[in-house]
């Protein structure tokens, strides 16, 4: 076999280790993350609370290096894939909180210098939950993530950071954010920034869905930072940053699929019209046939480009036609969701109805869930 065939194959086959992670996440989701869900969307309580939680899952833990404090395994995107697909079987936006300073982690594990992994890393050690995210959306139509508007202006003490990030995970609470922002040579470089600092305004945002992740857009106005704050000891690849963003959302959107192919299923088998099942009516169980279609398309797509990064493999490609077809299809299966539902489908009896909300901003986000 020659070196181009070779590098179209990938293991569909789980190691022992996936497994048993998998079966916790699972676990937790349908225990933890499910019902809560449903109360944080409807602004019952907030996920506050829940996000410490998570920390007993170790998901920042596993692969920083154990001089650090950390597991030392081995960085696995496709590990980090398959935590991100079944957290959000239980729901998105608290998923997509959760994994947020995972994202924050692996960039930094990717792209940053040894100073900056022995300063922050350890503080993902220590069994609690600390609030980090990375930001690289910009609320403007023409907004292209490779081409950030957020300026970082070098003097002499530092930089000068000046602009805006919208839909930020964790926005409001996170300790640790990742800013990206273009040099004055038009470089693309990032940014550790701890805390509050003079200049910068947290603003809650309030959107169709997403509620349980805490977005919010971050106004930068003459942030000074100090000289260490800039990312990494050269420069940095912001396609990869990307790429890697782009498989966490679709993975993301396998997870909440496959929650509404789940949900759907049993629903249109015991909903009984005319004397008999729905699904025995071809437009139904065709419908219901499709989404499973599209889901599996979308998990062999976000995983072939995974299993890429993975083995070092060039994977851009891959990731940006997994991002499409994932956005298109995660609203689509949505709608199909409640459409199955009939008029449930439009009440907040089901949850099918949060789902899809949730759904429709896979093809918005950007730079969020690096896996």
């Amino acid at each position: 076999m020659n070196e181009a065939a070779d590098d179209l194959l990938f293991d569909l086959n789980l190691t022992d280790e996936q497994r048993m992670n998998r079966e916790t996440m699972q676990r937790f989701a349908a225990a933890e993350i499910r019902d809560l869900s449903l109360r944080v969307d409807a602004g019952e309580t907030t996920a506050r609370d829940f996000f410490p939680a998570t920390a007993e899952l170790g998901l920042t833990l596993l692969q920083i290096p154990e001089a650090l404090g950390g597991a030392g395994m081995t960085r696995s995107p496709v590990s980090n894939a398959l935590i991100l697909e079944d957290l959000a079987h239980g729901d998105l936006a608290l998923a997509l909180g959760a994994t947020s300073p995972l994202g924050f982690v692996n960039t930094l594990l990717d792209q940053g210098s040894d100073a900056q992994r022995e300063k922050y890393l350890p503080r993902f050690c220590d069994g609690a939950f600390t609030a980090a995210t990375t930001a690289l959306l910009e609320p403007r139509a023409t907004f292209e993530p490779s081409a950030p508007n957020t300026t970082a202006t070098p003097n002499g003490d530092g930089y000068s950071l000046n602009g805006c990030k919208s839909m930020v995970p964790l926005g409001m609470d996170a300790e640790l954010l990742l800013v990206i922002a273009l040099l004055d040579d038009g470089k693309p470089a990032a940014f550790v920034i701890e805390g509050s600092p003079q200049g910068m305004t947290r603003t809650a945002e309030e959107n169709m869905g997403l509620k349980g992740a805490q977005l919010a857009t971050l106004t930068l106005e003459n942030v000074q930072l100090p000289n260490e704050a800039l990312l990494g000891d050269s420069d940095f690849n912001l396609q990869r940053f990307i790429d890697l963003s782009r498989l966490g959302a679709c993975a993301l959107a396998v997870g909440t699929g496959q929650a509404v192919l789940d949900y759907v299923i049993p629903y249109c088998n015991e909903r009984v019209a005319f004397g008999e099942p729905v699904t025995h009516r071809q437009s139904v169980a065709f419908l219901i046939a499709d989404i499973a279609i599209e889901l599996e398309g979308m998990r062999l797509m976000t995983w072939r480009a995974a299993s890429r990064a993975e083995r070092g493999l060039p994977f851009h490609e891959e990731a940006y036609l997994a991002k499409i077809f994932c956005a298109e299809h995660a609203m689509k299966i949505g709608t199909d969701g409640v459409q199955l539902l009939g008029g449930h489908g439009f009440t907040r009896e089901h949850p099918v109805e949060m789902w899809y909300r949730n759904l429709r901003a896979i093809d918005t986000l950007e730079g969020v869930a690096s896996i």
